[in-house]
């Protein structure tokens, strides 16, 4: 993976710029793509996707209690399950996440009893002897549960994917472009965020009203405008309510915007290799299914940021 910022790309003679630009963002694209096959096949993408697996995906319900509980919640597992598993240890004075956990046992095909329930019940299904019955889902029990915040012990494997290079100025001009691309935007401090480990989420409201951006501000200049490029990206490719696009698909476009507008301005977007090995539900390739969605999105939010640099 590349960590060293990239030339700035410039496309200055109008009579070419079109077809120079849309040959280059394809040639970006497809570095992207050796980028991602590569994060895949890497060590730390492995050891990072064993740590994953780990981790239980919630009902909604569950999610729900968590965040209720304990909003800035990123990683949830059991006390043991951190010993065990990850060599962590919940610090002491702790108080758990509830939630609810399945219980399986052997239930009746009929009511779908466990036998203690069954034998109270009116049910009278006799047609296997209950030794032979299956296991399933026959109720819940609450259940404890604590956030990697609330443990100590050894690290856990992270990927690099934030983007570095000089973007006090870019990051500066996407803040004042906004309005031009019909999108409300807010940097909100890292103590006021409310949404968990997202470094920026994008809200779609109401047809006549324009999406809301917010990103958590951060001493990375770099990181912040890729975050903007990339919400900007939703904002401008999902804010359609009958985009019927899944959110893999919706990832793999607005990080591929995010890649390409800060190469164009110079920032190393190479960590997006590992955000879209993380989010890989296609093939690295879809990118290029996406062309022309992604390049027009890409050339109008560099667009506006060369106007905004301008003007000044």
């Amino acid at each position: 993976m590349s960590t060293s910022s990239c030339p700035r790309e410039t496309f200055d003679d109008s009579s070419t710029r079109n077809d120079e630009m849309h040959s280059t963002i394809e040639t970006w694209l497809e570095e992207l793509v050796g980028e991602v096959d590569d994060a895949v096949s890497s060590e730390q993408f492995r050891e990072w996707l064993n740590v994953q697996s780990e981790f239980h995906d919630y009902s909604p319900r569950n999610t729900l209690l968590i965040k209720l509980q304990c909003p800035h919640a990123t990683r949830i597992a059991g006390y043991r399950t951190w010993q065990n598993e990850f060599d962590r240890h919940v610090t002491e004075g702790e108080k758990a996440i509830w939630i609810w956990a399945p219980i399986i046992a052997s239930k009746c095909p009929e009511c779908g009893n466990s036998l203690s329930y069954h034998d109270r019940s009116e049910c009278e299904y006799d047609e296997t002897d209950p030794s032979e019955w299956k296991n399933g889902l026959v109720g819940f029990r609450p259940a404890p549960v604590f956030d990697i915040s609330q443990t100590e012990g050894e690290s856990l494997p992270e990927l690099e994917t934030e983007a570095i290079g000089e973007g006090d100025e870019v990051a500066s001009h996407l803040l004042e472009g906004a309005p031009s691309l019909e999108v409300d935007v807010v940097v909100i401090p890292l103590a006021e965020w409310p949404h968990g480990n997202a470094r920026g989420v994008c809200q779609y409201r109401a047809p006549a009203e324009r999406p809301l951006v917010k990103v958590r501000d951060r001493e990375n200049s770099a990181d912040l405008a890729v975050t903007l490029i990339h919400e900007y990206a939703h904002a401008l490719l999902h804010g359609d309510t009958g985009d019927e696009t899944d959110r893999s698909e919706r990832e793999l476009e607005a990080e591929a915007v995010g890649y390409i507008v800060g190469q164009y301005f110079g920032l190393d977007t190479s960590g997006s290799a590992f955000y879209l090995a993380a989010w890989r539900g296609d093939e690295p390739e879809a990118i290029f299914e996406r062309l022309d969605r992604i390049s027009s999105t890409a050339e109008r939010i560099i667009g506006v940021v060369d106007e905004v640099s301008e003007d000044e």
